[in-house]
This record gives structure tokens, sequence and C-alpha cells, in this order.
């Protein structure tokens, strides 16, 4: 069993490290936060074979806190060490502003200087990571996150202030890092700056609250984003973490007529969308085909019969279908199809459909399934 230890471990990089790292029943997590005792942090360092060195100050009260909370704890740590002859790797969680004149960014660089001496003088491992605007869920907005205050204002219906939304910013996110940083503990033995494979993603503040917001319109026009850019997907879901429990649930808009009610769940323009129908016993839906539009049927409950039939004539094929069944059945372009209740309780069907109802572009056109020649389109006839 290893044992590691991370400073901070109750801040936004800090806990969501933890978190992962508590899965692993190979590791024995100790933390060591603000206001803990030397004598604690000396025991902890006796048994320890890995540091993740996160705590730290970024936003003071007192611009002089910078070098309490970012220098004088990293030297305690290395003079510790090196008293007790022991060389630990640490993974140092540092700025991209260690490279700027800025008090922040000036202490965040003497405590890498003091990690660089310690590997050197001990021999041990020392990992730096230059992080930037960091992202993800936990994060505290109206502190030091433009992404994290976006978030939570949109979410609770704030306003949101900015003073230039074409400035471009370099946003990096939470897991990306955590999973970098737990590749450390059984990875990398040589010393230096690490993490330049971490993925960034650079974006304009208003292309950043645009997204935002189109995020938080989904319970209400349920179009969704193109979730195969991992981006959007790390941004809604800590768009997501930021909205209140009490409005996680939302209700869809059913439409209802003799038949039933039928009502969409989610659309997305390159997946097309999935709604839901309730059919009353004895009740038909359906009777029409599509020229390129296609389908997927699968009965939740109750009993049903799908039927299908080439627009060019031919055979009636019929699949009947039950809730206990788990079966899905395609609907190709070019076959009139119909959905039949045949049970004595409502038939609950889950429909996708490659593309979103357009009404001004339907692509769907009637025909009774059980068409005759006369009742088939009329470019067809005797085709």
């Amino acid at each position: 069993m290893k044992n590691i230890l991370i400073t901070g471990g109750r801040g936004f990089l800090g806990r969501n490290l933890v978190e992962n790292l508590y899965q692993n029943t190979e590791y024995r997590i100790s933390t060591y936060e603000r206001g803990d005792s030397s004598v604690r942090l000396q025991n902890l360092l006796s048994d320890t074979d890995i540091i993740f060195h996160l705590a730290g100050e970024n936003r003071p009260h007192d611009v002089s806190d910078y070098e309490k909370g970012n220098v004088h704890l990293t030297q305690t740590i290395c003079s510790m060490l090196e008293n007790s002859k022991r060389a630990v790797k640490i993974v140092f969680s540092s700025s991209s502003q260690a490279t700027l004149q800025n008090p922040y960014g000036t202490s965040k660089r003497k405590a890498e200087q003091m990690l660089e001496q310690y590997a050197i003088d001990s021999g041990a491992c020392v990992r730096i990571y230059r992080l930037r605007n960091l992202f993800g869920k936990w994060s505290r907005p109206n502190y030091n996150s433009v992404t994290a205050t976006f978030c939570y204002n949109i979410a609770n219906e704030l306003p949101i202030v900015c003073s230039d939304w074409s400035n471009e910013i370099e946003l990096c996110y939470i897991d990306d890092v955590v999973e970098a940083f737990i590749t450390e503990i059984n990875g990398q033995k040589a010393s230096g700056v690490a993490g330049i494979d971490i993925p960034t993603y650079k974006i304009k503040l208003g292309d950043l609250a645009g997204r935002i917001q189109a995020y938080h319109e989904i319970q209400r026009n349920l179009v969704l984003p193109d979730f195969s850019l991992w981006f959007n997907r790390a941004l809604y879901a800590t768009y997501l973490s930021y909205v209140q429990t009490e409005n996680m649930q939302y209700n869809v808009k059913p439409i209802t007529d003799s038949r039933g009610s039928l009502a969409e769940l989610i659309k997305q323009e390159h997946f097309g969308q999935i709604f839901v129908s309730r059919t009353k016993p004895g009740v038909t839906r359906g009777n029409h085909y599509h020229h390129t539009k296609t389908e997927k049927f699968f009965v939740v409950e109750g009993h049903g019969l799908i039927r299908m039939r080439s627009v060019k004539g031919g055979p009636v094929f019929e699949y009947p279908v039950k809730g206990s069944q788990y079966k899905v059945v395609d609907i190709p372009p070019g076959f009139t199809h119909s959905l039949t209740n045949i049970g004595s309780g409502d038939l609950v069907t889950l429909f996708w459909s490659d593309e979103i109802f357009d009404p001004n572009r339907p692509d769907t056109y009637y025909l009774p399934v059980d068409y005759t020649e006369s009742s088939r389109p009329s470019y067809l006839v005797n085709a």
C-alpha cells in the first residue's frame, strides 16, 4: 500500500484528487490543511511515499500572505524531508503565472525554486505542473474562476459581467489534471516541468458565456450540445454541478389527443432526437413514410404491433413487441409504417429519429400500411 500525502486536500484541486484516489484500496490517503500543526506535518512526512503539494494562496486579503502560503509551507516541507534524509517524490501544483512579475507569480516561482533545489540536494523526483485556469465541479464561484462564476450565475439566473467579451482565455479541465496526477504515483522518475500534455482549451469569454447560457436553456428547448467534443462534455458537467438540486427536475410539454400523448425528451443537431409516446388500447399511430429520415422504435411498457410495407408494394411485415422483451425495430426510409396498441393497457414507446423534427421540412408522408393501388403515390403506380 502506498502512503499519499495531499496538502490542501479541501481545496478545489485537492478535493477532486482525494475523491478519485479514495476509490483505490491500494492507497492510504492523508491530507494536511491550513491550521494543522507542524508536528502533524512532520509525522505525515515520516512515512509518505509521494506528496501532492496543492496547498497555497491565490487570492489572499493581504499581499504578504502569498509569501506565507506559497513559499513558507514549501520551505517547511523541503526542510523536514532533508533533515530526515528522505527523498520523497513531490508533485507540485504551480501556475502559468510563475513566469510573471506579480506577487502571486513571484511566490509560485520561489516555491518552484525551493523544490528544484530539494530535488538536486536529495535526488528526489519533483514534478512541477504549471496549471492555467482550472474549471470543473466544486470550484468556488465569484472567487478566481470565471468559468465557475459564469456557471453559478447563469444556473441561478444572476447577471454576468465582463469588460471585454472578445478576450480569449485558456482553460484546463480538473479531471484531465487529476488523471495526470494519478499517473504520477507510479510514473515519472525524472524531475522537471510536467503536464505539458494535459489538454487546454482556448475560448473567448463571449463564447464561454454563450455555451453556458445554451446549457441553461436545455430544460426549455431540450437541445443538447455536441458531446463529440470533450470540452463541451466537461463544460456541461461543470455547469450542471452548479444547478440547485430543486431545479434538477423539469417538465416536458406533452402533445395530447384522442390517441394518447407524445413528448420530446432530448434533441441534438448531429444525433437527432428522442421522444416518447403513450398510446391507448386499440389505437394506431403512424401510417406514414419518410424519404430520408430513419427511426428506431422501442416499446417500454405494454403490447404493440409494428407493421411496415415498402411504398413500392409487396408484403406487409409485422413485428409484435412487448415491454418485457427489450426489442428495437428499425424503420427504414421508403417503408410506410404503423404502431398499434394490441394490449389492454397503455402502450409506452420510446422513439429515436436521426434528425430534429422540422415543420418546414417534415419528410413525413401519409400512406396507410394496408394501402391499395389507388392510394399509392401517383409516381409509384405501376412502378
